[in-house]
């Protein structure tokens, strides 16, 4: 008969346990480390520790402890969406929005349309086909910012819209997370409400918070700064707002995830909000302490005793509002001291290691396996490569070309029938006058660019001298498209690095049993070719962005000496 226990018996655990836990964390920060300075894909690493340590590989973990850096793992996901909300900037994100979002979609779209390839490659149904689209859709965000701050694009143009569409990627890509988890593998058709209802479910979620922002937080806060002398000390400490940002948070995906949508858009959201208030503190409490400022000198007309004290508590007060301004308690400085250093040296890397521990590398070196993968990995790459085409300048020269091909006949007769001396005279004059305008414009350049420059150099130096501050005013509006493929090459080699939110899905989907089992009892043959599509672009395409990196980052130094136009254009501004 068994006896409830009323405790849990504390035991030492074994110097072998210790060790193994202990390397297993060091060897997880190590390799991170040493990727990330290579090859800007640390993930990579930390994935194959987790095939190593765990399950697929030697079995050191046990599986108790799986379960556990499984259950950890996931607040690191959560921590790490919400990192991503919190570093999203709203204005930059609004000037940006619409090709983002096109970006975005293109992303989606390309990669869903073209998984239905595997209804042949590996005769999947259209239940399976939409599952991987869905894995090899989203962006791996962490991916993307890792890149992007390492090679300090994150600020640009290019960095704006390349992290926004990963944004919207990945935010499509969680809500699909919980359509798989209704699926359930129950059927092989879809089923209306179980698609449905996670979608508006979501897109209710993201109205109610902005109208929750914009009708409730928003008053609120207005309320707050005017009266916020008479508020205690202990509320403007970055330990208070410690606690109302976790809470936020907390409370967000405690709401979202009982209501039916996805935890981590709910962390994401709650990111989001974050950044909004405190930019909007920042921008009124200036206003405020005018006000206040104002509404206390007014009454100091009396006497002259009045007066000094008005004067020293103007003074007081002064110290005491730009003293705290070097350590305002916004999200990201709270993030930055309660939530970086437990995050990104224990939670992430335990994320990492727990998908690992679901890729079953002992199954996937299959010659049928491995060659459709890697097909099915080259289009998943070429679905992410076509976004970087919203950033190439389309012209009208094909056309002309064609046209000019066409006139050809009757231009010759019209020279053969022309008087060939008007023509040589012309000709000549043009010359003439040309030579007589180049001479001086090459001496006054020459005094100020040593090195010998083509004709047309200073014909583009006249003609770029006025427009920057034409196309300096509008902000608000996109910038012309670049003239070279640096930032379409960067923007498209970007999208292409899964990572975590795949990983997810394909291992979401894979135990729910949509993609069937083998006549083996492993894995299935479905899932092992959406793991090797997943783990070629996420290796590959960070990669290939630092390689290119490296390229614009010479040609940039190049222009600083000899001067010349910058390889990313304003899109590198």
């Amino acid at each position: 008969m068994a006896t409830s226990e009323t405790a849990f018996a504390y035991h030492e655990p074994a110097i072998g346990t210790i060790l193994n836990q202990t390397g297993f964390l060091l060897v997880l920060n190590l390799v991170n480390v040493c990727l990330d300075k290579l090859v800007y894909c640390g993930l990579i690493g930390q994935l194959f520790i987790g095939i190593l340590w765990g399950t697929p590989g030697a079995k050191w973990l046990t599986r108790d402890m799986e379960t556990v850096i499984q259950q950890l793992g996931y607040l690191g996901l959560i921590m790490l969406v919400y990192e991503g909300g919190l570093s999203t900037s709203l204005p930059s994100l609004k000037a940006n929005l619409l090709l983002s979002l096109a970006v975005a979609i293109t992303g989606i779209c390309a990669p869903m349309g073209l998984s239905f390839i595997l209804t042949e490659l590996v005769a999947a149904t259209p239940l399976q086909a939409f599952s991987a689209g869905a894995a090899l859709s989203a962006t791996s965000l962490g991916t993307t910012f890792t890149i992007l701050s390492t090679t300090d694009l994150i600020k640009t143009r290019l960095g704006t819209v390349t992290t926004g569409a990963a944004m919207l990627d990945d935010v499509v890509g969680l809500v699909l997370v919980q359509i798989i988890t209704n699926l359930g593998g129950s059927s092989d058709s879809f089923s209306a409400v179980t698609v449905v209802r996670p979608v508006f479910v979501s897109i209710g979620f993201g109205v109610g918070v902005v109208l929750l922002c914009l009708l409730g937080i928003k008053p609120a806060l207005k309320v707050i700064l005017a009266h916020k002398h008479r508020f205690p000390e202990i509320t403007g400490t970055v330990q208070f707002h410690f606690l109302v940002n976790t809470c936020l948070l907390v409370g967000m995906v405690a709401g979202a995830t009982y209501a039916g949508t996805s935890s981590l858009f709910a962390a994401y959201l709650a990111g989001v909000m974050t950044s909004w208030m405190d930019a909007f503190l920042k921008e009124n409490s200036g206003a405020a302490d005018a006000a206040n400022a104002n509404a206390s000198t007014e009454p100091s007309t009396g006497n002259t005793s009045q007066e000094e004290d008005t004067n020293q508590n103007d003074q007081t007060t002064r110290q005491q509002t730009t003293s705290p301004k070097h350590d305002t308690p916004t999200g990201s400085l709270v993030y930055e001291k309660y939530y970086h250093g437990p995050v990104t040296r224990i939670l992430v890397p335990l994320f990492f290691a727990s998908i690992g521990f679901a890729i079953p590398i002992t199954e996937m070196f299959n010659a049928k396996i491995v060659w459709r993968g890697v097909v099915y990995a080259i289009l998943m790459a070429f679905g992410k490569l076509i976004t970087g085409l919203w950033l190439v300048r389309f012209s009208s020269r094909p056309v002309s070309s064609a046209l000019r091909i066409l006139k050809k006949p009757f231009s010759g007769v019209f020279l053969f029938c022309a008087s060939p001396r008007a023509g040589s005279k012309k000709q000549q004059k043009e010359n003439q006058k040309a030579q007589s305008q180049d001479p001086p414009s090459l001496q006054d350049k020459s005094h100020d660019q040593p090195i010998p420059t083509q004709p047309t150099t200073p014909a583009h130096g006249a003609i770029n001298s006025e427009p920057p501050t034409q196309n300096s005013h509008p902000t608000s509006t996109l910038p012309p498209k670049p003239k070279s493929l640096y930032p379409a090459s960067i923007l498209g080699l970007a999208m292409v690095s899964r990572g975590e939110v795949g990983y997810l899905i394909a291992s979401l989907a894979e135990s729910k049993g949509i993609f069937g089992t083998s006549s083996s009892g492993g894995s299935s043959e479905t899932y092992l070719v959406i793991v090797w599509a997943i783990s070629l672009c996420t290796l590959l395409g960070p990669i290939c962005v630092g390689t290119l990196v490296k390229r614009v980052k010479t040609l940039q130094r190049m222009r600083v000496d000899r001067g010349g136009e910058d390889p990313l254009g304003v899109w590198g501004i």
